[in-house]
């Protein structure tokens, strides 16, 4: 059996290393005309949007492996018929740490630091730990469930909100409370740091909007990592300038984040540019999945992370 697998750059096709036998690999960006008119596997740009997939439109795909965890926007441009796998298992340990970098950094004032060090002044604080507070983590997947393990050692109270209420064990964690998402409101109140890692989507989008921000304690920390969407910026805004209540995100609405917007001046906030994902952990996790697919195609069997199948 043969395959045709395109990526979109020459680094990605050296990190997937020498390709089992009758195995093709171009290197395409989709930004020309595609090189064959049937491709078994097309790896699009990492973080290139979905306009890109419009290159697709009367190419005969098996499927489409994206770079990223999640996949709004992608069945509005992915032609029909062409199913489409996100790459869960390549950026939960790199999320996840950024997300516990976000929570050290805003309790423990770094950015302050930061600026001191600029203008050659000793500012010591006393700040507060991460030890002891109660956190509670919106969103229970991938990432939610890497969070909790790379939160174990801090000592924190641990909770968790998901679609549907159950308990769960994570390993090194133990069992994790994890509530409906209606009981948000309750919850809200007594949390001192609240992590954000749903996907995006219409049940998400403004999730977090004037209502919601409201339930949030005085001084608690907001932490999103998920997507920009699912907090009204306007209503963040407000709360942030009002003194209400902290942000530390990675993810904004919108993005890239515009000169003269608010958010860059807004007080009590850390920005970081989207880059959850993007760390070295990726680069040999997206090669590792890639190859998976390419295995499992070779031997007849489907692909895994499938969220669009061909319609």
């Amino acid at each position: 059996m043969s395959l045709h697998i395109t990526v979109p750059t020459a680094r990605l096709a050296e990190n997937l290393g020498p390709l089992p036998e009758g195995v093709t690999l171009t290197i395409w960006d989709l930004k020309t005309p595609p090189p064959a008119g049937r491709l078994d596997i097309v790896v699009p740009p990492y973080m290139g949007g979905t306009s890109a997939l419009s290159a697709l439109e009367g190419v005969d795909v098996g499927l489409v492996q994206g770079q990223s965890i999640g996949y709004d926007g992608v069945a509005q441009k992915l032609p029909a018929g062409i199913p489409f796998a996100n790459a869960a298992s390549v950026h939960e340990t790199s999320t996840a740490e950024l997300a516990v970098a976000l929570m050290l950094a805003a309790q423990r004032q770094l950015p302050r630091f930061v600026l001191a060090q600029e203008r050659g002044e000793w500012s010591p604080v006393f700040a507060t730990s991460l030890a002891d507070r109660r956190v509670l983590l919106v969103g229970f997947g991938g990432v939610g469930t890497a969070i909790a393990r790379r939160l174990a050692p801090f000592e924190v109270e641990l909770s968790a909100v998901a679609r549907t209420a159950r308990t769960e064990r994570i390993d090194g964690v133990g069992d994790v409370t994890v509530h409906a998402v209606d009981e948000l409101p309750a919850l809200l109140p007594d949390a001192e740091i609240v992590v954000l890692s749903l996907p995006g989507g219409a049940e998400t989008e403004h999730l977090f909007d004037a209502e919601m921000l409201g339930h949030l304690a005085p001084g608690a920390l907001l932490v999103n990592v998920g997507r920009g969407p699912l907090v009204d910026t306007d209503a963040l805004v407000t709360a942030l300038t009002a003194g209400r209540i902290r942000a530390a995100l990675d993810v904004v609405e919108p993005e890239p984040l515009p000169a003269g917007h608010p958010l860059w001046t807004a007080p009590n906030l850390l920005l970081s540019p989207h880059v959850g994902g993007a760390s070295t952990a990726m680069n040999p996790r997206i090669a590792r999945l890639i190859r998976t697919q390419i295995d499992r195609m070779l031997a007849g069997e489907p692909p895994v992370n499938v969220v669009l199948p061909a319609s």
